[in-house]
């Protein structure tokens, strides 16, 4: 055999043989992997979540019998067997068959989809595509109409101006029409020309 021949019959056996002490190397030496996995929770975060059940970021939507459009989400939500879903964060969305839009939020709120009910609470803030910004503590609205009602006190910036009122209503006098903003019970405008 020459020289040539021999050389290659070596390397064949060589070659391979290097190769693979170079890659036992480097999987021997290589830094050791910690197997503790890290839950990217806080404890807190933990506690509360083992409690009860909660959704994060839950979403509902749906639209009433005219076609208008609703859309209803949260932070986060927790349900009880019988209790009405409470959530965090609740916002809700209706957008009028007419072209209007109607902005709901609030700190938290109560969802009774067995009862066509949402209830926002603390801090709720109703906004429309007219630029009518309404504050008040509680609002109680359908899931299935556009519907809401503000039992207690409330006030409202607009066009107009600046408005109070004990009592405020948003439906729509006939199946389909647009949809109005009834305030009664001591009802103050400052108009604001």
């Amino acid at each position: 055999m020459d020289q040539y021949s021999r050389m290659v019959s070596y390397l064949k056996v060589f070659l391979p043989l290097a190769a693979l002490a170079l890659l036992s190397t480097l999987f021997l030496i290589s830094p050791s992997s910690d197997n503790e996995v890290v839950i990217p929770f806080a404890d807190r975060e933990i506690e509360e979540r083992l409690r009860g059940q909660q959704v994060t970021a839950p979403f509902f939507s749906g639209s009433t019998l005219q076609g208008d459009e609703i859309w209803v989400t949260a932070d986060v939500a927790r349900a009880s067997n019988d209790q009405p879903v409470i959530a965090s964060a609740l916002k809700a969305e209706i957008r009028m068959v007419t072209g209007g839009q109607i902005t709901l939020t609030s700190d938290r709120g109560t969802v009774h989809p067995d009862q066509d009910l949402a209830r926002f609470v603390g801090n709720v803030e109703i906004t429309t595509t007219e630029g009518m910004v309404v504050t008040t503590e509680v609002l109680k609205t359908q899931l299935s109409a556009v519907h809401a009602e503000s039992p207690g006190a409330i006030r409202a910036k607009g066009d107009l101006g600046e408005l109070t009122a004990g009592h405020m209503e948003i439906s729509s006098e006939t199946v389909g029409g647009p949809v109005h903003l009834l305030f009664t019970n001591d009802v103050k405008l400052v108009y604001a020309p």
